[in-house]
């Protein structure tokens, strides 16, 4: 397989052996389970003795090959497929963290990381502790002795704050610690943790994997020692495993993953140059903008800046909502990475359900607004976020 990364996200994984009819389009294998020509294969393959499929929720060609392109994207001996980005994150997590353990989390973590966090203290004795990975020696002292796992999310969302994924994975196996980094925001073309040291890579492959709006699905991604265990334990027994319909449709986007991302990119540094101008926005928060304060970790780490941007409004709520009720062709939605341009309030919807102390500490206050740029031709999206800020007293 070639190197690059644009050949391998449309031939990665890619057998037309497989195939009797040479179909062009990977084959769609829309089947719960799998006949045995004979008992003895069955028993073989129950048994671990044979690598056929058996069941879907165990294993389907189509998913196989999205997982073995995954796997290929981010330089990973192996990939794991689930339902939704939620269900890798809690695979990860379940697998790798048993009750009365410790994990280290990145402070303003995705809204629903943080419930379950939440969810597994009170259920399971699993404690966590948010803390700024830019300040490593202050995190060793939140290291506690049974402190098993980093989860790292760089880009965070909403608030765009990076970490180094080289100096954080050098920190957790100082500490022996298992490091997974959500890289969902990023994508394997502009970063890829698993080559800057992480254990494990995780994505809601909903968003850019997919890039059209039309599929929910995580993956997890790293060693075949590491990924052997979420397949035991979490995939199997718990069974949030992906469709082979939606794995075809992910293959599908994967296609245009390298161009799509080129386009976002690109879009994202023009609209961010003019959102910083604007006298009704306060602050800008983006990956490429010289005057941010990861700027220079961002040039460093990142293959571009990203298709994200975060700004907060000057004014309160109210104001906020106005101008988001301005809006005429970006729809106020809350996934991200899609074609179409998407504004959420993540105060109110993604991020609603952290205490507001938290929230307020983490820098998503009522004023800050996240912008997914799409494809459109950038003067559009400009034309419409300018007349929705102009129209704010």
């Amino acid at each position: 397989m070639n190197d690059r990364k644009e050949t391998s996200y449309i031939h990665g994984g890619r057998d037309q052996n497989h195939d009797p009819f040479g179909s062009l389009t990977s084959p769609l294998y829309q089947t719960s389970t799998f006949s045995f020509d004979q008992a003895e294969i069955g028993e073989a393959r129950f048994a671990g003795l044979d690598s056929g499929y058996v069941y879907t929720r165990m294993g389907n060609p189509t998913v196989t090959q999205f997982e073995e392109r995954m796997a290929i994207a981010e330089r990973a001996e192996c990939a794991l497929a689930f339902s939704s980005g939620m269900a890798a994150i809690s695979a990860v997590l379940f697998t790798h963290v048993k009750s009365g353990e410790h994990i280290l989390a990145s402070d303003g973590i995705y809204g629903a990381t943080y419930s379950l966090l939440k969810q597994m203290k009170e259920r399971y004795k699993i404690s966590f502790t948010y803390v700024d990975f830019n300040d490593l020696e202050h995190v060793e002292t939140k290291l506690k002795k049974k402190t098993t796992l980093v989860l790292l999310e760089t880009p965070i969302n909403p608030t765009m704050k990076m970490s180094s994924i080289t100096a954080v994975s050098a920190f957790a196996k100082k500490h022996d610690l298992l490091i997974a980094v959500d890289n969902t925001f990023a994508t394997p073309y502009l970063q890829q943790p698993l080559t800057l040291g992480a254990d494990l890579v995780i994505h809601s492959a909903t968003k850019y994997i997919g890039g059209h709006g039309d599929v929910i699905a995580g993956v997890v991604a790293g060693s075949h020692e590491l990924i052997k265990d979420v397949r035991s334990y979490a995939q199997k027994n718990i069974g949030a495993v992906l469709s082979p319909f939606d794995a075809w449709l992910l293959l599908r986007g994967m296609k245009t993953l390298a161009i799509r991302m080129d386009r976002h990119c690109a879009n994202a540094k023009k609209i961010a140059r003019r959102l910083a101008k604007h006298p009704k926005v306060k602050t800008v928060l983006f990956p490429g903008d010289p005057s941010f304060s990861d700027y220079e970790l961002a040039r460093t780490q990142m293959k571009d800046s990203g298709g994200m941007i975060s700004f907060h409004i000057d004014g309160n709520k109210d104001d906020v909502f106005a101008f988001l009720n301005e809006l005429t062709m970006i729809p106020l939605a809350v996934s991200l990475g899609d074609a179409e341009t998407l504004i959420s309030h993540p105060a109110s919807t993604t991020h609603a359900s952290i205490a507001l102390k938290d929230r307020n500490r983490m820098g998503i206050t009522n004023s800050l607004l996240r912008l997914s740029v799409g494809l459109e031709h950038y003067a559009d999206i400009w034309k419409d976020l300018r007349q929705a800020l102009q129209k704010l007293s």
